[in-house]
């Protein structure tokens, strides 16, 4: 049935959900939704409510209106001294001043960039306007970014591309939401360590970093995902994307969450709007993509660690077809344990690209070709380019 997106956001809250995950195109009108939501869900300045609104939220939510906190002084006059300025605001106050979440911010940044381009906040500083007057300038509300060398030499500051300040953000608001989870996972109120988030119940998230090559997509989107299972309180979760690969991976990764809706969102030539559910993630396939570049990777012998995460994610998919609980079960049954651990171990997701490449020995590229070749393709029948097989005999557990 049509409806409004004032009734969809209403349809969302009542589904009481612990994970509602929603596709929908481009322009469909997720963002304006993640605004109703809001709208429906965040405290209003009512006379019976505490004067500070800000010191407690009920809704944390990440779509195109948080980039807008952050904006680019290019340094017009001189060309050298390009920052990042962060408009004043609670949240990064609380994040970055409070609760000392650089380190943090900046570890989930490099993850999905490049572990040498380095964040840089800034101390509080004066500086004197066009009438000679002090202006001080608090600290953490500029970022300069730089490509650190290793070395003494000086270093400097870089505008960085529009990906990479999406990753940024997105980054400070992962920070802020892993915080929040960590809080509210102490059952009782009293024991945490701040009332903040004691009236938090929702979190929207609109297309996180659309700008991601498909390895990093995954990759955030699985810790995405670890993320939200370790919330053990009441905490509901609402996550829309454009993409079909971060759904797909979501709608496996969710599979077995108790309390997950998928939905899929439609526009209609009126302007109104269906929400239908989304039982399967068939029309969002990309396990064929995958097995391509694991092939690629085998004939090339170019083997690295995020492949056990594209192999991961075809053993999950895979095992929802067939109907199976876990997807250890398609492992081969002597060694299914040995398997199942070093694989998971493989795919932890928590490593740059270049620090994967190194841990790789002989033997885990012998296992990942026969993982492809003798279990994915023989067994399971998928399609596949290349007769090589690497027996298990060849594999040391």
């Amino acid at each position: 049935m049509a409806k409004s997106l004032p009734e969809i956001a209403q349809t969302l809250k009542d589904a009481n959900k612990k994970v509602q995950l929603i596709y929908a195109f481009n322009g469909t009108g997720k963002t304006r939704l993640s605004r109703e939501f809001k709208e429906l869900i965040a405290l209003k300045n009512q006379e019976e409510q505490e004067e500070d609104v800000e010191a407690k939220i009920n809704i944390m939510y990440y779509n195109a209106f948080t980039e807008d906190l952050f904006y680019w002084d290019n340094d017009l006059d001189n060309d050298t001294d390009r920052k990042l300025k962060i408009q004043p605001n609670s949240y990064t106050n609380w994040v970055l001043v409070e609760q000392g979440q650089e380190p943090n911010i900046t570890s989930h940044f490099q993850r999905y960039t490049n572990d040498k381009l380095t964040p840089r906040f800034n101390e509080q500083y004066a500086i004197k306007d066009k009438n000679n007057n002090e202006i001080i300038i608090p600290a953490y509300s500029e970022v300069r970014f730089s490509f650190e060398r290793g070395n003494d030499e000086p270093t400097e500051f870089v505008k960085i591309s529009k990906g990479e300040e999406s990753c940024f953000i997105w980054s400070v608001f992962y920070s802020f939401l892993e915080q929040a989870i960590n809080v509210l996972n102490v059952a009782e109120e009293a024991d945490r360590e701040t009332d903040r988030f004691n009236d938090l119940k929702y979190v929207f998230i609109d297309d996180p970093v659309s700008s991601l090559d498909d390895t990093h997509l995954i990759e955030l989107a699985v810790n995405i995902a670890e993320l939200i299972k370790s919330s053990q309180s009441d905490l509901e979760f609402i996550i829309t994307t454009h993409n079909p690969l971060f759904y797909n991976v979501l709608f496996n990764e969710f599979s077995r969450v108790k309390k997950t809706k998928e939905w899929r969102l439609e526009k209609l030539i009126d302007g109104t709007f269906n929400l239908e559910e989304q039982i399967k993630d068939s029309p969002f396939s990309y396990h064929l993509f995958l097995l391509s570049e694991l092939e690629k990777a085998l004939q090339s012998e170019d083997i690295q660690k995020y492949h056990f995460n594209f192999i991961r994610n075809i053993f999950e998919k895979t095992s929802t077809f067939l109907g199976f609980n876990n997807w250890e079960q398609l492992l081969p049954q002597d060694s299914r344990e040995a398997y199942h651990k070093r694989i998971i171990n493989l795919s932890s997701h928590s490593k740059h690209h270049g620090e994967e490449i190194s841990i790789l020995d002989d033997n885990d590229k012998r296992m990942l070709s026969f993982l492809v070749r003798e279990i994915i393709i023989k067994i399971y029948n998928f399609k596949s380019n290349n007769n090589q097989l690497v027996t298990e005999e060849d594999v040391t557990i």
